[in-house]
């Protein structure tokens, strides 16, 4: 099983949403929510501070030994071998499971550390790292993942599901 996280922002509140699935799943075999209170303040260059309190708590919701990994919106690294908030969440759960990170945008100081996919049509890549597993094994699977578009369409399902939370937070 596999657990995608992610997480939207309002103020000092964020709602977090967590989705259970296998590679070959198009839709969720769970949701996952949950609304934190109290978040920390956004320091630019240490996002993590911010988020991985937020998904520690979807996290806490599941039994790790179940998981194959944990996917997070973002990247582990931000520099070759500097963890950024894959990376950070790895080190916490105490290397337990693998983290992958898909990301929208690339980050100029970890091009050694991640791969370009094309997923569909789309002209533009997504942007894979991962730690605890090989990365070229998570990004052949990511590319075989259910959906025509550039993003696979669980994780579509998870943006949607975060955006819809909006209103809740």
């Amino acid at each position: 099983m596999l657990l995608a996280i992610d997480a939207y922002y309002k103020e000092t509140k964020a709602q977090v949403v967590g989705v259970l699935f296998n590679w070959e799943d198009e839709n969720p075999k769970n949701i996952l929510v949950e609304t934190v209170e109290r978040v920390e303040e956004y320091i630019p260059g240490e996002f993590y501070k911010r988020e991985l309190p937020c998904l520690l708590k979807i996290v806490e919701k599941v039994n790790l030994s179940d998981l194959e990994a944990i996917i997070v919106d973002g990247h582990v690294y931000v520099e070759n071998e500097k963890y950024g908030l894959g990376g950070r969440l790895y080190e916490h759960l105490n290397c337990q499971v693998p983290v992958i990170g898909i990301a929208k945008s690339s980050f100029y100081a970890n091009k050694d550390m991640t791969i370009e996919i094309y997923r569909g049509k789309s002209k533009t890549p997504l942007y894979i790292s991962s730690i605890g597993t090989d990365l070229n094994d998570v990004a052949e699977k990511i590319i075989n993942m259910k959906g025509e578009y550039r993003m696979p369409t669980i994780l579509k399902t998870l943006d949607n599901l975060t955006k819809e939370s909006k209103c809740e937070v």
